[in-house]
């Protein structure tokens, strides 16, 4: 690929740099998508293992599909995609990382100024008293009871129907109102109200880079679709910046 030198003059004028990234980034580091003809969504139904519905019917199924998909994102390492965006954190002052996945390889890749905006697979609290707990339960017959109440403990992550944490969205609203360039990573662009945020950073002027193997519902809405994987292109925009930086 090569990099379109106007992405490298946007981002040296840069002063708020945000980005969104989706499942399609650590498709990379062997974790399957949902919504790709070999997702997850075509494979199992949603509506039974990602729903308080579907978890209140069977907790344990839901619990044995989460703990199937712990073991698998403990065993995938952080890509050249991930790193790069520690990287590019670095290199920029004003750089928000907001993600949909909830497998921890950002954190894992060293991502500070992270925002999960569905959650993370790893930590889960009680459905009744809402204590929050980050132990490592295996899960074989049993579905997790909570210590103090006795209540079920359920993963956390956002299933169908529920809202996103307010306290992140809010945040996300506030950077896609005012950043200068904004990314838009292995992401489907169909899951709302993350969708949401390229285009409000568009309406306010961002210059929008969307970098996906797969042309999206938001493509002809980007200033820039990058037809590569995350890891090539993060790779290659990061070595052309730091070489016109002279870093």
């Amino acid at each position: 690929m090569s990099v379109d030198i106007t992405l490298i003059n946007k981002l040296l004028a840069a002063q708020n740099i945000m980005v969104l990234t989706g499942a399609g980034i650590s498709k990379e580091s062997g974790l399957s998508t949902f919504r790709d003809s070999d997702g997850y969504w075509s494979q199992y139904d949603p509506t039974k293992l990602a729903s308080l519905d579907g978890f209140l019917a069977d907790p344990l199924l839901v619990w044995k599909w989460y703990y199937e998909r712990k073991q698998k994102a403990i065993a995938a390492n952080p890509n050249a995609g991930h790193l790069s965006l520690v990287e590019m954190e670095r290199l920029f002052k004003n750089f928000h990382l907001f993600t949909q996945n909830v497998d921890n390889l950002h954190r894992r890749a060293g991502s500070v100024n992270l925002y999960e905006l569905h959650g993370n697979i790893f930590h889960s609290h009680c459905l009744n008293c809402g204590i929050k707990y980050n132990d490592d339960f295996v899960i074989t017959d049993k579905v997790p009871i909570c210590d103090i109440c006795g209540g079920m403990i359920r993963p956390s992550v956002v299933w169908f129907g529920e809202q996103l944490p307010s306290d992140i969205l809010k945040v996300a609203f506030e950077y896609a109102n005012k950043c200068d360039v904004f990314f838009t990573i292995g992401t489907s662009s169909e899951v709302y109200p993350a969708a949401q945020l390229p285009f409000i950073a568009k309406d306010k002027g961002a210059f929008i880079i969307e970098i996906n193997p797969n042309p999206t519902s938001f493509s002809p809405t980007a200033d820039l679709s990058i037809r590569n994987p995350a890891s090539e292109a993060l790779t290659e925009i990061i070595h052309l910046y730091k070489q016109v930086r002279g870093i």
